[in-house]
């Protein structure tokens, strides 16, 4: 429902979280944490960002060792990761804010090199991403996508418990809940899409089947942990890494509905669904990805977002002014940034002055130095934030 008074600064309570403004930190890769676990870099990264009563969602983090696609992501699968990411979210908890783990398996788009083993991938097909797109590798060069290994139906069981075990883990480690990563062709999205989920069982063919191991992830992770610590991503409309469909929409309504029948269901409501919109820039290469008008794109997040039950965030290529305007007319209650949050670790302060944003540097993005590119970014000094509070008298 449209309310101009409601800004990116207006509180909103999102489950039992009482938020203090809606301006949400993105999960985004940032390949820092070296070996897999955390480290003390990763607790100044985060905490930089943390605000009193503000909403951080962590980088990708894998549910098992078979997850990766990029060099030097966390995992939440071991005791010792779990006992390194409580430093992180201690240093976020200090600051007041809300931290949620973001469980992440990237299915196809990994290589050998991260396999136990040297192993193959594994997907929902055995048809590997095109060569339109390539992998970064641990020495920093980019390679072609190998041929994945098609799940077994009596594996997928075991995914899914990957899945509830990470979850476990996450509220062990201190985080006040999870994201289910279901978007941008990673594990879930390769069932989810049918453009690349090519199955002839009950997991392929029919909106039903393709939803089916979200929703048994989704299910799962909600008895564990209940379903006011759980968040969902999905990008029906989004062709990266090859995870395009014949009809989005029918995709977003049908993942929705069975999310609106699950909270029935449990008589409990998810934390939020998380929404990447058509003009997210894929892969991180380009400043924007091939996309409809502003106008189009704008209906398609609305048809979902009136069609969810819940708390409804957005995201993928938000200003100051579209995500403003975004929460005004109602299309969003929350709305998560990513690229600016890199450069301007304080961006809630500079969004509330309308100050000046710093500019990222993208070759800094996937490095491994623990503070160039990555917790080096400025912050707003006094004499500036005074000088824009008084040009704003």
């Amino acid at each position: 429902m449209a309310d101009s008074s409601v800004t990116l600064f207006s509180p909103i309570k999102m489950a039992k979280f009482n938020l203090s403004h809606r301006v949400v930190l993105a999960p985004m890769t940032r390949c820092r944490a070296l070996n897999g676990v955390p480290n003390p870099a990763l607790a100044e990264y985060y905490s930089q960002r943390s605000t009193p009563g503000g909403f951080l969602i962590s980088e990708g983090t894998l549910v098992s060792d078979t997850g990766a696609g990029f060099p030097h992501v966390p995992g939440i699968f071991s005791d010792e990761q779990v006992e390194a990411w409580k430093k992180v979210v201690d240093a976020v908890h200090a600051k007041g804010a809300i931290i949620f783990c973001q469980l992440w398996h990237v299915g196809r788009a990994s290589h050998g090199v991260y396999q136990p083993g040297g192993g193959s991938p594994i997907s929902s097909t055995n048809n590997p991403i095109s060569k339109r797109w390539k992998i970064l590798l641990p020495d920093g060069s980019h390679g072609t996508y190998p041929q994945p290994r098609r799940l077994e139906i009596h594996e997928i069981p075991h995914i899914v418990e990957q899945y509830r075990r990470a979850a476990v883990n996450a509220i062990r480690a201190g985080f006040d809940g999870i994201e289910i990563h279901g978007a941008h062709g990673y594990l879930i999205d390769q069932f989810l899409k049918d453009g690349i989920n090519d199955r002839t069982d009950e997991y392929g063919g029919s909106l039903a089947n393709r939803c089916k191991f979200l929703i048994q992830i989704v299910q799962a992770v909600v008895e564990a942990i209940g379903a006011d610590r759980v968040g969902v991503r999905v990008s029906p409309a989004i062709d990266h890494l090859d995870a395009m469909d014949s009809d989005p929409v029918s995709l977003g309504f049908a993942v929705i509905e069975r999310l609106n029948k699950l909270q029935q269901n449990i008589g409990s409501k998810l934390t939020y669904l998380h929404v990447t919109q058509p003009r997210y820039a894929a892969y991180g290469q380009a400043e924007s990805g091939k996309h409809g008008s502003d106008q189009d794109e704008a209906e398609f997040m609305r048809t979902l977002r009136k069609a969810y039950q819940g708390t409804f965030m957005a995201s993928g290529g938000f200003t100051r002014e579209l995500g403003m305007e975004a929460v005004a007319s109602g299309d969003a209650d929350l709305v998560s940034y990513g690229r600016y949050f890199i450069s301007n670790p304080d961006l809630v302060l500079r969004f509330k002055l309308n100050a000046p944003l710093t500019k990222y540097v993208r070759k800094t993005f996937y490095t491994q130095d623990p503070v160039v590119g990555y917790t080096d970014y400025p912050f707003l000094n006094n004499t500036s934030i005074k000088e824009l509070a008084v040009s704003r008298l």
